[in-house]
């Protein structure tokens, strides 16, 4: 599991060992020009990451592709490479929704959504609608669980937060474990 600095880090390298002729920005500290999909807490997983890098020339996607693969190690693929206009929104924002996938120690029949989720942000409390952010119904399949969260400009709802809110409300927090969490999956 990597951290979302990590993985940033990671895919920094992989592009500068790629060769690829990726652009710096201005300023008093110069950097790649980069941008990442919606972080991840530590202990979620992903399958499906997005990154933005800015090239100085255009190079074809195939060979993109082809230069961060060989440049990559087996267990953080590439799978795909596409121009978007200089005017696209960030990764971050072009993706705002996210489908989890969600195991658990047992199978379960139902789960109960709560209507709001009490979170503790910069050292205050506050109250999300759950309503604001769950996307369509949560789907028990056996011993797991997806759903799809959207994010706000104003914020979002963690998954991990979600789903424990979830077995308390049904109360289950006691007799079930999280086995893992993985976003499986990025739309707009």
């Amino acid at each position: 599991m990597l951290s979302h600095l990590e993985l940033a880090r990671a895919l920094e390298r992989i592009v500068r060992r790629a060769g690829l002729p990726y652009a710096i920005s201005q300023g008093f500290s110069p950097h790649m020009r980069i941008a990442f999909g919606a972080a991840l807490p530590v202990g979620v997983g992903g399958t499906s990451e997005v990154f933005d890098v800015q090239l100085t020339r255009y190079i074809a996607p195939v060979r993109v592709l082809e230069a961060l693969q060989a440049a990559t190690v087996d267990d953080l693929p590439m799978r795909s490479c596409t121009y978007i206009e200089n005017s696209a929104p960030a990764a971050s924002v072009a993706f705002p929704k996210g489908t989890y996938r969600v195991e658990l120690s047992c199978p379960i029949k139902a789960l109960n959504v709560p209507s709001e989720i009490a979170v503790i942000r910069k050292k205050k409390e506050k109250i999300l609608s759950v309503a604001d952010y769950l996307v369509g119904d949560v789907v028990i399949e056996g011993t797991s669980c997806t759903f799809e969260l959207k994010s706000h400009s104003t914020g979002s709802l963690r998954a991990d937060v979600f789903i424990k809110a979830c077995l308390k409300e049904t109360h289950l927090d006691g007799d079930v474990r999280i086995i893992s969490i993985t976003r499986i999956a990025q739309a707009e």
